[in-house]
C-alpha cells in the first residue's frame, strides 16, 4: 500500500509538469499522484506533488507565494513573451543602447508591489471553457483580463549586453497567479524596446524549498514529506488527543476549542502524528471541514 505524502520534484526543462505527474505515478504504483501548481515546458524547478490521500492537501499549498530565477532578454517581443515564440519586434541599435541601468530601476520599480497584471495570453487561463493558449495556437484573438498580483521582490542580479538586446538574471517573490513572462513583456514595454522570458526556474513555493527535492531520475523510492508536517508548515498545527481526533473525524465539533488554534485554517494532529484534517472556526468551536483517510499506523 502506497503511502500518502507530499513530494516534492525538480522539474527538467523539456517535459511538462504532467509528464512528472505521470513519471510518479508509475514510480510509486499509483494513480492518485496530484499537483499544486504546473511549469510550463521550458521552465525547471520545484513541483510541488501529492501522493494519495495527500492530494487534499494541495488546495492549501497551490495558493502559496513562490520564488523563480528568470533571465529577461530585452530588445525583441515574442509571440509568446517567451523565447519559444516568434519574434514581433525588434529595437533599434539606438534604443537598445538607451537602457540604462537607471530605467531599469525605474522599471522594475513600477512592477513591483501590489500590481495589476494582464497574464500572457499563452497562459492555462480558461476562455469560455477553452485554454487560452489553445486559443492562439488556433489562431483565434485572447484579451485575458488584468488581475491583481504581488511582486514582493524584483532585483536583477546580473546584466549582459550586445549588439542586439540587454540580458538580465533576476530574482522574483511573488503572490500566487504572477506570470513572470508578464513582468518580461511589461519591463520592455516601459523601456520601449520589447521583451521576452529565456530562462524560468521556480526554487520555492511557500515553505517548500528546490534544496530539499528530488529529480525525476530518482521518483523510485524518493522520501516523501508525511501529511502531517506538511500540512503543519503550511498552516497552524493544533494537537488534538485520540478522542478528539475520533470525534472529528466523525464529523463532531471539538466544543469551545476554538481559541486553540492561533489561525484558521488549521492543521489537526492526532497522538500518533497522524493528520487528521483540517479543522475552521465554527462559532466558539472547532470543526473539520476536510479529513485524511486515516492511516495504519
Amino acid at each position: 500500500m502506497v503511502s500518502p505524502g507530499i513530494l516534492l520534484v525538480d522539474k527538467p526543462g523539456g517535459i511538462t509538469s504532467h509528464d512528472v505527474v505521470a513519471r510518479t505515478r508509475r514510480a510509486f504504483g499509483t494513480r492518485k499522484v496530484g499537483h499544486a501548481g504546473t511549469l510550463d515546458p521550458m521552465a525547471t524547478g520545484l513541483l510541488v506533488l501529492g501522493i494519495e490521500g495527500a492530494t487534499r492537501l494541495l488546495t492549501y499549498i497551490v495558493g502559496a507565494d513562490k520564488t523563480y530565477f528568470a533571465t529577461i532578454r530585452l530588445g525583441q517581443a515574442t509571440t509568446t513573451d517567451d523565447a519559444e515564440g516568434e519574434i514581433t519586434a525588434r529595437a533599434d541599435a539606438g534604443s537598445i543602447a538607451a537602457v540604462s541601468d537607471e530605467r531599469i530601476t525605474a522599471g522594475i520599480a513600477g512592477l513591483s508591489g501590489a500590481i495589476s497584471q494582464v497574464p500572457s495570453a499563452v497562459s492555462a487561463i480558461k476562455v469560455d471553457g477553452r485554454r487560452a493558449y489553445d486559443l492562439v495556437r488556433a489562431g483565434e484573438s485572447v484579451e485575458l483580463k488584468a488581475r491583481e498580483v504581488t511582486v514582493s521582490r524584483f532585483a536583477v542580479l546580473e546584466r549582459r549586453d550586445d549588439a542586439e538586446g540587454v540580458e538580465l538574471d533576476v530574482v522574483v517573490d511573488c503572490s500566487s497567479g504572477t506570470y513572470i513572462r508578464a513582468l518580461a513583456r511589461d519591463l520592455g514595454a516601459h523601456l520601449g524596446v520589447g521583451g521576452h522570458l529565456t530562462a524560468l526556474r521556480r526554487t520555492r513555493i511557500g515553505p517548500f524549498d528546490i534544496a530539499d527535492a528530488v529529480t525525476t531520475d530518482d521518483l523510485a523510492g524518493a522520501a516523501t514529506i508525511e501529511p502531517a508536517d506538511a500540512a503543519a508548515l503550511v498552516l497552524t498545527r493544533v494537537d488534538v488527543s485520540a478522542d478528539e481526533a475520533r470525534d472529528l473525524r466523525h464529523g463532531k465539533r471539538l466544543v469551545g476549542q476554538a481559541d486553540r488554534a492561533e489561525s484558521f485554517p488549521a492543521a489537526a494532529v492526532a497522538p500518533d502524528g497522524s493528520l487528521v484534517g483540517i479543522v475552521e472556526r465554527r462559532g466558539a468551536d472547532l470543526k473539520s471541514t476536510m479529513n485524511m483517510p486515516e492511516e495504519t499506523r
